[in-house]
């Protein structure tokens, strides 16, 4: 007796278990047999499927002169972001060592380029 014709086992799974190279030929079925589902034709021969995505054009740049502006920005927000956490590290490092002179200068610096950040973001609020 087989192990496909035995009864069945509560401790067994009821389908084999799909190991590649089996020695035993009801595993070792071909994708077809194994998934019946998946139709050769999935896809582009699927009466269902209506639209193959996006129209042309899908993922270009419409307006280059507004995606050049945008990377600017964001190339300039950047620098500033990384401006502002050096700036903060040295501000905190003085104030931690007992120059608050220095530390006030600092903190004075990091409002300068707050406000200079934010007067760039009043200067186009077309663009938002």
């Amino acid at each position: 007796m087989t192990d496909a014709q035995q009864p069945a086992d509560p401790e067994r799974p009821a389908c084999p278990e799909y190991h590649p190279g089996s020695a035993r030929p009801e595993l070792n079925r071909p994708v077809r047999e194994r998934y019946p589902q998946i139709r050769s034709t999935s896809g582009y021969g699927d009466p269902r499927v209506r639209r193959t995505g996006p129209g042309p054009g899908a993922g270009t740049d419409q307006e280059p002169e507004r995606s050049s502006k945008l990377t600017a920005r964001l190339a300039l927000a950047m620098t500033v972001v990384i401006g502002q956490l050096w700036g903060l590290t040295v501000v905190v490092d003085e104030w931690m060592e007992g120059n608050t002179g220095t530390a006030w200068w600092g903190a004075g610096f990091l409002c300068l380029s707050f406000l200079v950040v934010l007067g760039l973001w009043v200067l186009d609020p077309k663009d938002r």
